[in-house]
Order: structure tokens, then sequence, then C-alpha cells
């Protein structure tokens, strides 16, 4: 077994993607952090069942500064050692390749990390061709992490990866940092989240071809699922969360990932998806469609005011308002729709003040979030930096109002309870405004009728 084999070099010209941006996003994390040295984990193989694991996907924060996104990162650290008084010099801890030449057998016994069994990882020498950072051998990170440390201390991204965390035994000193730094995107990521959106609005186009066939099915929501996910899996990395297919009452539960109903072409289907790129940026689209291709009057009654909270919402985005802003215009049209409706007995104006909200019972969640290599990315953001700060150009937010109106809500009247409708979409901010990056898929009640008559034939 350890000869005979003939060498295979990775391309000479193969680099990470987004190679080229990379180095100025260390050095912004670089400036938060003088003297210190930064720790950031890929993280770890998590067991699944057995011997077999979950398919595994590198952490955030070390995907965006290293642009390994593989599967062969489990267990993998890039360390930022201080390099003079202010500046730090990338070094990745990686398990390399498994050697050929009669030193060891992992390469073909190792059910885990086996090049036989997994596929093939870079060498030390390919790792540093491709992301242009020194490479150290995993096992040397114990040795430099049992040391004396810098004089400015160690900060980690702990919580990542166990056997790290119970080496250094710090709590997290990064997390925040590496979310705010990731709050504004730069052009290639926007254009990598485009290419998330515009595959993700084929998976949509796919969902409703595939519609007679679902409606047939016992599962008919399950079988949808699988439409979609395929498309994921053809055109990037997968799915960027699990996928939501929630037809009738299963609307108004909220993450519904279960996707085990039948399907009935009297009611309504979300479809809450986004493909992840192979370079993990996700989109994040939510579409409400009448599983006959037509909407009742009830059913836009209710999509209608969605509607139009999405549009008031979509109107509040710009340079400098407030992040929760936008929020708040689409809650005002939900809650003076639901007052006209007569469900709210009390006026939009108290139903809207923060010691009532009462409206809340019928639209539970927030009206987006922001968007990026994490489906709510950079969640670990400071609140004034994010949910109490301002938008700026180059964010990238999903904006999503929703009604989700309980099958056994006694508040409602009767032809009202059952539906749930939410309308999510896309969007960057721009130096006067936002652009709408989901614009593909048609969001009005005449539109969605007419793109599933035409898909459907």
């Amino acid at each position: 077994m350890a000869g005979g084999w003939a060498a295979t070099p990775l391309p000479a010209d193969a680099r990470v993607a987004g190679h080229d941006v990379l180095p100025a996003r260390r050095a912004k994390l670089s400036t938060h952090f003088p003297g210190a040295r930064l720790v950031i984990p890929a993280g770890q193989l998590k067991v699944r069942t057995n011997d077999c694991d979950y398919r595994f996907r590198p952490h955030t924060g070390y995907a965006w500064l290293t642009g390994l996104t593989g599967e062969d990162q489990a267990g993998n650290v890039l360390v930022l050692e201080p390099s003079g008084p202010e500046g730090h010099e990338p070094v990745l801890y990686l398990r390399p390749r498994s050697p050929r030449d009669g030193s060891s057998d992992e390469f073909y016994r190792d059910r885990r990390y086996g090049e036989f069994w997994v596929g093939r990882r870079p060498d030390l020498g390919e790792s540093a061709q491709l992301t242009g950072l020194r490479t150290a051998h995993l096992d040397e990170l114990e040795k430099l992490l049992a040391g004396p440390a810098p004089s400015g201390g160690v900060r980690l991204l702990a919580g990542v990866d166990p056997s790290v965390d119970a080496q250094l035994g710090l709590s997290d000193g990064l997390a925040p940092v590496l979310g705010e730094l990731r709050l504004i995107k730069d052009a290639w990521e926007v254009d990598q989240l485009q290419l998330a959106v515009d595959h993700t609005t084929l998976g949509f186009e796919d969902v409703v071809r595939a519609l007679p066939t679902a409606l047939r099915h016992h599962r008919g929501e399950r079988w949808l699922e699988g439409v979609f996910n395929l498309r994921a899996r053809a055109e990037g990395n997968g799915t960027g969360y699990e996928t939501i297919v929630a037809s009738g009452a299963h609307a108004g539960v909220l993450h519904w990932i279960r996707n085990d109903g039948p399907l009935d072409s009297s009611q309504l289907l979300l479809l809450d998806a986004g493909v992840e790129t192979d370079t993990l940026y996700t989109a994040d689209i939510t579409r409400t469609l009448p599983l006959s291709g037509t909407f009742t009057p009830v059913q836009r009654q209710v999509y209608e005011l969605v509607l139009a909270a999405q549009d008031a919402g979509i109107a509040a985005l710009r340079p400098g308002a407030a992040f929760r802003d936008f929020h708040r215009a689409a809650m005002r049209v939900i809650a003076e729709g639901l007052h006209d409706w007569g469900v709210l007995k009390v006026s939009a104006e108290e139903a809207m003040r923060e010691d009532s909200g009462l409206y809340r019972r019928y639209t539970l969640c927030s009206s987006g979030h922001m968007l990026g290599l994490d489906v709510h990315d950079c969640a670990k953001a400071r609140n004034e930096t994010y949910l109490d700060g301002v938008l700026e150009a180059g964010q990238v937010l999903t904006v999503e109002p929703g009604l989700y109106l309980q099958p056994d809500d006694e508040t409602l009247p009767p032809e009202l309870r059952g539906i749930g409708v939410r309308i999510e979409d896309d969007l960057v901010i721009t130096e006067d405004g936002a652009r709408l990056m989901s614009s593909a898929l048609p969001r009005t009640v005449a539109g969605i009728e007419q793109w599933m008559g035409e898909l459907l034939g």
C-alpha cells in the first residue's frame, strides 16, 4: 500500500475563491487587537450516529478570514500571531494530506480522515499556495498554545472547537468583533449573495413545476423540499438553512421543517428556502403561493396586507436610517390592517405602543435580519452596532413581514383561521436606498398567478 502511487499535485494557479479580498479582512481584525494572539478554529466533526459524522461546514469566522470552505477543514485553526508593534502574521495550523511513503497508514485505514474514505486534503505547501498564508502542521498548535502568551494576551473564538477551548480556558473574545466587521459586505461578497439569490430563484421555479406531482403525494411538503434541495446541491454547497415547506395551517409555525404534510389545492403554500453557494453565502427568500395557482378572495386579502407591510418596510431602507425602522414601518401597516378587519379592537397607535404590542399575537417575529455567510448574519455583533444601529451602504438584509393566523385562534373570524403568509426578499443597501436582489421572483398577486401559470403550462 505504501508504494506505486503517482503524484497528483493541485494546479499551480489554484487559489481560494475571493483570494484577493482576504488580506484586507485579516488586517481589519488585526487593528482591533494589537499585540494579542488571535485564535480562530474551523470547528470539529460532530457525530450524527455511531461512526457517521454530520456533513462538516467550517465556522463562518474561519471561512471569512481564510476563504477555506470545504469539508476537509475540520480541526484546522487559524492563528494571527503578533508581528511588530501592531500587525499580525496569519498562520494556518492544518491536518495535511495523508502521506503515502510508509510513515503512516492513515490514507487507507482512517475512516474519518483517510483519503480513501473521505477524499483528498491539500498538503501544507498546497494550502499555502491556495491561501497565500504560512502553514504549519496541526500537531504544532498544542505546543504553541501551551507556551507563553504574547504581551497582548490571547483572544479566542470560543465555543467552536472543544479541544482548543479546553486548552486555553478562555471565554469568547472575538465573535462580537468578527460579527461587526462582517456587517458591511464588499463587492465580491455582494456578487456571491446575488449568485445565491439567482440559484434560489431557479429552485423556486423547480418547486412550482413540481406541484402537480407533489399534490398527488401523501407527503407533498417533503416532495417539494427534496425538489428545492436538489437544486441547492446541484448549484451550490446545499441549503443555507433547513428548507421550510409549510402548507395550510403549517404556515403558522414559523420554523416548520418537519415538512411531512400533504398538500391541498385549496390552501396556500409557504416556501422559505435559500441556496448556499460553494463559498458559503446564502440567500433567504420566502414566497406564499396558492396551490391551485389562483388566490381565493380571503387568501388575497391576507396576502395583500402582508405585501403592503413589506412595501412599507422596503421603502424605509436607506443609509442612516435606524435598523429597526423598517420593522416598525411594516408592523404599523399590519396593525392598521388588523384594526380595519376588526381583529384588533384597539387603534393601531395603541397596539404599537411598547407596553401593548397586541398585534404581535398575529405576527410574532421581527421583519428581517442581516444576511451573508450565516442566514441570520452577524448575530454576535453588539446591539449598538446592529439592532440599535443604523443602516450603511453595503449591508445586505432581508425584509420579511408575515401574518400567522392560527387555526385554533378564537379571536379571529373562522374564514381567516389557519392562513399563514410571509413574503421575504433580499436587499443590499445602496448609497441612496436599497436594491432588491430577488426581483426575479414576483411579489404581487397578479404577478404570482401569471408566473405560476406560465411554469405550469
